[in-house]
């Protein structure tokens, strides 16, 4: 992109409530003259299926194209959380496919620059619908110059108490009200209150609001981020659960010796760790000048509705605390309260880790610093902090007791962390320039990329955001993944709405660094720029509907701003397809068997695109099997490679578990059943004093599972004469499972085809493969394509 020498065009899109904001400004650089066109309307629920249709509608009207826009506003929030990120993840690829800059705006602040528009001027109240009985206040003063705040950060309480707050101000009489949120709790407001509202035209943000609003960012894509002004109710529920029991011991299981290490976790505090907590600080602080936090204390920072958010977090070993870290925010500064880490265990990088979270829970809550106080003679401490990029600030003489100073250190966030793709905790992107220079490619190397015809393929259906590139030849020239596992697992399961904000979060970076890896492996100097792609693929289902959303919203901004076709894959096809990637010349008819975290079934696969599902599960899919029963054993989470591990010096047939629906001809499954009877077995030996042997009992477990895949895939294959056979999804990387299928259906004269173990879990080369052969075929998809979570085969 290069900036029009007379002119420069903005494009504003918001989709944070149930307005579809959508706006054009373009600006005469030689006379200053500025002219704007407005697509805004009513879009409720249908955003993710409108906006990028929209946004092209409004460049033709106006007599341009996508590659004349300069730069792209997005509103980042507050709004509902759905909504918030399907405008940032089309803005975002928007933005990367032109390669144009991408700034965000408060969606507030365009509600304000709206009523400015109006004429409206003095006291402005916004209160914009957080759902729930809940509203964001935002309050202005609006001069001849615009809205100026008279808040510091954006943030969400109930309907009344923001109203009853304002009430209690002098110059309340005199707040004129707007914002959607009085659709819902306009009933709160008196005859004389409701008279103040604005004209019900002027409670959304518009176009020409967020164009006005400030805009905030350096325009790299990645650095825009929703406006949170709490963790998601999600994340919440879950700190919440795990706070009311106690952490899973050991010695019940014995799993020390088996899986060392395997036990130091990190995960929210909850109410049930405040011992713990206390009794580690007062060990770690034990002759100090301050007083150790009590039990007390820390349950007081879990309490409900406390005026500033909180972020804790602990470590715990064996079902002790271990380590703990702890902050409060106030206004955009997590002021960190205490860290303390057992004596035993430091210089494991579990403080450094415990950090990470903490301030990662503050820039989701809008902090942009963070502060600390620590005894100035504590030089481990200092020197901590120092390498996380704390400087010192000041010192308080005698802070600490006469003789004792605290320095007070502060930094900037992100933290100075490894980015590391299998823990994503920093927010930070690499510092580049944006927009990208353009390559300068000779005539070869654009004829070869030509040639090639790339196709790329974005997969987000969980907890992993996955991007690969593969050329119309079937070469796999790029394949990056950024796992969520580590998030996830402090609450021993996938919680959708933190996979689909991490999807937000790390999508431009994914796909940049696919970009690059294509590059390399062409030998070209420059990364792969998006217009030289012939495609982009994307999972549309089935999956998380938040984490597909993004994936979605992103590809088809990503394509219409890089001019090229969009193609839908559905990611149960990509397993199948993942086979393809170890034999190339597999060809139907041949029965392939899924199973993965969310589904299992068996699959009659007559043609390419032609199936017949012999049988799905009727309960729990094999990798939720698998979680479940980790998680009953306290194990953590994903429970296959740890039960995976536990059974390769097991004995399979130590325990008779149940094979349930082992009927020939019947090829339905269930597993709810079996996971009951380990349950029922893991609390009748403890009550029976016993020690579980868990290799025999991870090595049982696989059987019973494991055993019915094979039959049912035996009788199917009899049943329809196939002599070939192939397997996909999560499961499929286990070796037991793998080595089971090759050996037992090899004796039988069936070709057995296993893919790749990097093609097993999540990836985005199986929605490549399939993606390539859509493109081929020209099988496009169009623009007002949605997330399809429940899609089948």
């Amino acid at each position: 992109m290069t900036l029009n020498s007379k002119r420069a065009l903005t494009v504003a899109i918001d989709t944070s409530t149930d307005m579809l904001v959508c706006a054009l400004r373009w600006t005469d650089l030689e006379t200053g003259e500025e002219q704007m066109l407005s697509r805004d309307h009513m879009c409720r629920r249908h955003a993710n299926v409108e906006l990028v249709n929209t946004v092209q509608a409004a460049l033709t009207e106006a007599g341009f194209g996508i590659a004349d826009v300069d730069a792209i506003v997005v509103g980042r929030g507050p709004g509902s959380f759905t909504g918030v990120r399907i405008g940032i993840s089309t803005a975002k690829g928007l933005a990367c496919g032109a390669n144009v800059p991408l700034l965000g705006a408060s969606t507030l602040d365009a509600c304000a620059w709206t009523a400015w528009r109006a004429g409206e001027r003095g006291l402005v109240g916004v209160l914009a619908d957080a759902m729930r009985g809940e509203v964001y206040p935002a309050l202005y003063c609006i001069d001849e110059t615009g809205p100026q705040r008279l808040f510091d950060r954006e943030r969400v309480v109930k309907a009344a108490v923001a109203l009853d707050e304002w009430r209690e101000r002098a110059d309340w009489t005199e707040i004129r009200l707007t914002g959607d949120g009085l659709v819902r709790y306009g009933k709160l407001l008196s005859e004389d209150e409701a008279a103040r509202c604005l004209e019900r035209s002027l409670w959304w943000p518009s176009g020409e609001g967020l164009l006005r609003s400030e805009a905030t960012g350096d325009g790299d894509p990645a650095g825009v981020l929703p406006i949170y002004t709490r963790l998601s109710d999600a994340e919440e529920n879950e700190r919440r659960r795990l706070g009311l029991g106690e952490s899973a011991h050991t010695e019940t299981t014995g799993v020390a010796d088996e899986l060392a290490g395997r036990h130091l976790q990190y995960r929210p505090m909850g109410a049930a760790d405040a011992e713990g907590a206390a009794a580690l600080d007062a060990s770690c602080f034990a002759g100090a000048s301050h007083e150790a936090w009590s039990a007390k204390l820390f349950l007081d920072e879990l309490a409900q509705d406390l005026p500033a958010p909180r972020s804790w977090w602990v470590a715990h070993d064996n079902g002790r605390i271990i380590g703990v870290a702890g902050g409060m925010v106030v206004d955009d500064d997590v002021q960190i309260l205490d860290v303390a880490v057992d004596s035993a265990h430091r210089r494991e990088g579990i403080a450094r880790k415990l950090l990470s979270h903490v301030s990662y829970d503050a820039q989701m809550l809008g902090c942009t610093s963070a502060s600390l106080e620590v005894e100035d003679d504590n030089e481990a401490a200092r020197g901590l902090y120092e390498s996380l990029g704390f400087t010192g600030a000041g010192v308080r003489r005698n802070y600490y007791g006469p003789g004792s100073d605290a320095l007070v250190m502060t930094a900037q966030l992100p933290l100075v962390l490894p980015v590391d793709a299998a823990s994503p905790e920093p927010t930070a992107a690499a510092v580049r320039t944006w927009p990208q220079p353009a390559a300068e490619r000779g005539e070869e190397q654009a004829a070869e990329i030509a040639r090639r015809q790339l196709v790329l393929a974005i997969e987000s259906s969980c907890d992993e955001t996955a991007v690969a590139i593969i050329d119309a030849e079937g070469n796999m020239l790029a394949n990056q993944v950024s796992t969520q596992i580590d998030f996830h697992a402090r609450f021993g399961g996938v919680v959708p709405e933190i996979a689909s904000r991490k999807h937000v979060e790390v999508i431009v970076g994914v796909v940049d660094a696919a970009l690059e890896e294509a590059a390399e492996a062409l030998g070209l100097d420059a990364p792969i720029a998006p217009t030289e792609l012939a495609a982009v693929g994307v999972t549309q289902g089935p999956g998380l509907v938040g984490a597909l959303v993004v994936g979605v919203a992103f590809a088809k901004g990503f394509a219409a701003g890089a001019g090229c076709p969009l193609i839908c894959v559905n990611h149960l096809e990509g397993h199948l397809y993942a086979n393809l990637l170890a034999q190339p010349d597999l060809e139907p008819p041949f029965i392939f068997t899924l199973v993965s975290g969310g589904h299992t079934m068996l699959v009659h696969v007559k043609a390419w695109g032609d199936y017949e599902v012999l049988g799905e599960t009727l309960d729990d899919a094999v990798g939720e099997a698998f979680d479940k029963v980790a998680k009953a054993l306290g194990l953590g989470y994903p429970g296959g490679p740890i039960i995976s591990k536990l059974a390769e010096t097991g004995n399979p047939c130590a325990i008779d578990f149940p094979r349930a629906l082992n009927r020939r001809g019947d090829y339905r499954f269930s597993l709810s059943g079996l996971k009951t009877a380990v349950v029922s077995y893991i609390e009748h030996e403890t009550a029976a004093g016993n020690t579980i042997h868990l290799p025999d009992l991870a090595a049982s477990f696989e059987a019973a599972v494991f055993d019915v895949q094979y039959k049912k895939a035996k009788g199917a294959l009899h049943e329809t004469g196939c002599r070939e056979y192939c397997i996909g999804g999560g499961v499929s990387a286990n070796p037991h499972l793998r080595r089971m299928m090759i050996q037992k259906l090899g004796r039988q004269g069936i070709r057995v085809t296993v893919p790749p173990l990097n093609a097993c879990t999540d990836n985005a080369a199986m929605i490549a493969e399939v993606a390539r052969r859509k493109f081929k075929e020209g099988d496009f998809a169009s623009f007002d394509v949605d997330a399809d979570p429940n899609m089948t085969l």
